[in-house]
């Protein structure tokens, strides 16, 4: 296959203004949280380029999403035959007539399928798997996946199909194969969570057609992928009763405020060297806010184990969350129970000043929403959103205010 020759001086420079916006209609998926990532669903002619690690069920998601799109969807199995592709499509539901599996490997192969059978809606599992007779090189190398997924693009963009490629990742969490393909494609996504845990986050590091800010919230059954509609309700649960050592914090993940339970557990270095440990939380970050509650609150924590966990197996990266780590620490080092009806959340600097967060107004409408009585926030600044009816703000600027406020 040919590919388009650049045609010198065919373009013409015009002002910026004379051209209007131009609105596409997107097309759903049938998948209400894959949908909501992508910023409505998928635009035509759009390449969506989908990354995880092993396991954590890019296949599932894929699978699960062209059985319930509607028109004709080509699922293209590099990794795996028709008849491991029919064993997961029985188990996630009930198969349509047009949805077509192609166990193909060779770009060419493809590209002739979608001029056969023009589908509405092409899946590849996965992008490391294809080949090209244009690159002598092995299938998955720099090469191979570069130019593989520039004769899909030509394929593609002129028949307006829009393409969701699945691709491995590296063991530093990045997409293998070379950096210009995250480039070249329009969409990149990434599947997170641990395998050992059910809830599972979609997020947008790239949408050229949309928003990044959005992220999409699974829990994997038996039976596939399930949209979680009230994620704080899932991971926080409805227990009133509440052991020293956890805290309630009320994060932004995306554009969607969640309560997430805060673990901490603070016992004596029994080994000699202290041990830190953080789940789904930075472990820079936590090694920060031990060293502050040590120089500005007078704990001594230097000689203890300390060991955190976001419950649920949920990975958060939210600043906001700093005065709930704080508020678990502090809780399991006194052990001393807090309010399961007290929420908090607050960044915190390293002079041991309580910074205000983004978006409170969603937080606190988060909070109240799932009964919360109190919400510990930064007192630095007085302005702000008032509070939902039933929900009392108490307004904290230092972290060794924290330990009156909360016990």
């Amino acid at each position: 296959m040919e590919r388009a020759a650049v045609v010198v001086g065919a373009a013409e420079a015009r002002p910026l203004i004379d051209y209007t916006e131009h609105k596409t209609d997107r097309t759903g998926t049938g998948e209400a949280e894959f949908d909501r990532v992508l910023g409505g669903g998928l635009v035509p002619g759009a390449l969506v380029l989908l990354g995880g690690e092993p396991g954590i069920g890019k296949s599932t998601l894929s699978l699960q999403t062209a059985m319930k799109a509607k028109g004709k969807v080509l699922y293209v199995s590099g990794e795996e035959s028709p008849e491991q592709v029919r064993l997961r499509a029985d188990r996630l539901g009930t198969l349509g007539p047009e949805l077509l599996i192609l166990p193909e490997t060779s770009t060419e192969g493809i590209v002739r399928a979608i001029k056969d059978h023009r589908p509405d809606l092409l899946f590849v599992d996965s992008i490391q798997t294809l080949h090209t007779p244009r690159v002598e090189s092995a299938p998955g190398s720099v090469a191979q996946v570069r130019e593989s997924t520039a004769e899909l693009i030509l394929a593609a963009k002129p028949l307006q199909l829009p393409v969701v490629l699945i691709g491995h990742i590296t063991k530093e969490g990045a997409i293998a194969g070379p950096k210009v393909l995250e480039h070249m494609v329009d969409v990149v996504l990434t599947f997170e969570g641990d395998r050992h845990h059910a809830y599972r986050i979609l997020r947008a590091a790239k949408n050229r057609f949309g928003s990044t800010q959005e992220i999409g919230i699974f829990e994997m059954r038996g039976d596939g992928l399930h949209a979680v509609t009230d994620p704080s309700g899932a991971l926080v649960g409805n227990s009133d009763v509440r052991s020293s050592g956890t805290a309630l914090a009320v994060a932004i993940e995306g554009a969607r405020p969640l309560m997430v339970e805060i673990q901490a557990l603070v016992s004596s270095a029994v080994y000699g060297t202290p041990q830190r440990s953080a789940t789904g939380y930075e472990l820079k970050r936590l090694n920060m806010l031990l060293a502050v509650l040590e120089k500005r609150c007078g704990f001594k924590l230097g000689a203890s184990d300390v060991f955190l966990n976001l419950a649920g197996g949920i990975r958060l990266g939210d600043p906001g969350i700093d005065l709930a780590v704080v508020g678990a620490i502090l809780s399991s080092t006194l052990d001393l129970t807090l309010d399961p009806n007290t929420a908090l959340c607050g960044e915190v600097g390293l002079t041991g000043e309580v910074r205000p967060v983004a978006r409170l107004e969603q937080r606190m409408m988060e909070a109240s929403k799932l009964g919360m009585e109190r919400l510990v926030i930064s007192g630095m600044s007085t302005k702000g959103p008032d509070a939902p009816k039933g929900l009392k703000l108490i307004r904290v600027k230092r972290v060794g205010d924290l330990q009156k406020v909360l016990f």
